[in-house]
């Protein structure tokens, strides 16, 4: 990990701190909840090595980047706002872009706003799911709540200050441990009082081959300073992030090649509703330039770190295509 480079840019009015390796074209990775650029370090380094130059911010919020206090600092424009300058940073006009979880939803908005800066895109875990320009049901929190309760982790997570309040109470080390190691199916779900088994009510006593302690006190240390405010802010402009994309209902994703990937096991493909999308041609009618979707048996929802080298393998050989 040492021969990555960091350096901190100015982005979109905040400074964002960047892991970089490589030279050549750039393939730029965005992280999910609740990680860092440090869930790519595996894929940094492979196609760093194949001839790319590997790019992955702390997105906003996280990290050592800037993590500005207001709620309305993270909607979908800002977030979005925040890669483009960030490509604009890196000198070029295009990138190879490669984006797991919420960094997933943010690589569909920049697919769907700003689809002349994206050679490609590998999305891994969350499909894209327009919610404009249809039932508003279908994406806002009343809709999440009368779907799955009360104890749906997006609707746990949108008061300000109360999951912070909870979460404070609980081992960080013990978070993360529960988070990255669940194989719990969707929909996820986020008992209320007390943290206790959070997500992963089997939280393994002796963490999983593809994760050290090592990584899971990187994660603790730079949390540890930030806490997670900035990462529960996205979850609470849901509301907001609907009514903000509504000039792009019915606007599908056209003019990006896509390839999908995800874990049989993941949380988001196991809740309802989500296999009979991809599979049964609702994903494809919403995004045309879908290629190729791969869905790797016995993975979880943090594939990249999971089953890293199989990751690589499939983004090597997607992007060497163009």
């Amino acid at each position: 990990m040492e021969s990555i480079v960091h350096r901190t840019v100015e982005v979109n009015g905040i400074k964002m701190h960047v892991a970089e390796k490589g030279e050549g074209p750039v393939v730029l990775f965005l992280h999910g909840f609740p990680e860092l650029w440090y869930s790519w370090r595996h894929q940094i380094l492979s196609l760093s090595s194949l001839g790319y130059r590997a790019v992955a911010p702390d997105l906003r919020g996280y990290g050592d980047t800037e993590a500005p206090p207001s709620v309305t600092s993270y909607n979908c424009f800002h977030l979005v706002g925040d890669i483009v300058a960030l490509i604009d940073t890196l000198g070029v006009d295009k990138v190879f872009l490669v984006a797991h979880d919420w960094g997933a939803v943010i690589g569909w908005w920049l697919c769907m706003f700003r689809p002349d800066r994206i050679k490609a895109y590998i999305c891994l875990s969350v499909p894209f799911r327009p919610y404009v320009g249809r039932d508003p049901k279908v994406r806002t929190v009343d809709a999440c709540h009368a779907a799955y309760g009360d104890d749906y982790y997006i609707c746990r997570f949108q008061e300000p200050g109360k999951m912070e309040a909870e979460l404070d109470q609980v081992d960080t080390g013990y978070l993360f441990k529960n988070i990255l190691t669940t194989r719990q199916t969707g929909p996820p779900i986020f008992p209320k009082g007390e943290y206790g088994t959070g997500f992963n009510p089997n939280t393994p006593e002796n963490l999983p081959s593809w994760l050290s302690e090592d990584d899971v006190a990187y994660y603790v240390n730079k949390f540890n300073k930030t806490g997670l405010t900035g990462g529960l802010n996205y979850y609470r402009n849901l509301n907001v992030n609907w009514e903000l994309t509504a000039p792009w209902a019915g606007v599908g994703i056209k003019n990006v090649p896509v390839k999908f990937i995800t874990g049989d096991v993941d949380l988001v493909y196991t809740t309802p509703g989500v296999k009979e999308y991809i599979h049964d041609g609702g994903f494809k009618k919403d995004v045309p330039s879908l290629e190729e979707v791969v869905v790797q048996k016995g993975v979880a929802h943090f594939n990249n770190q999971e089953a890293a080298q199989d990751v690589t393998n499939h983004i090597y050989d997607f992007i060497k295509k163009f």
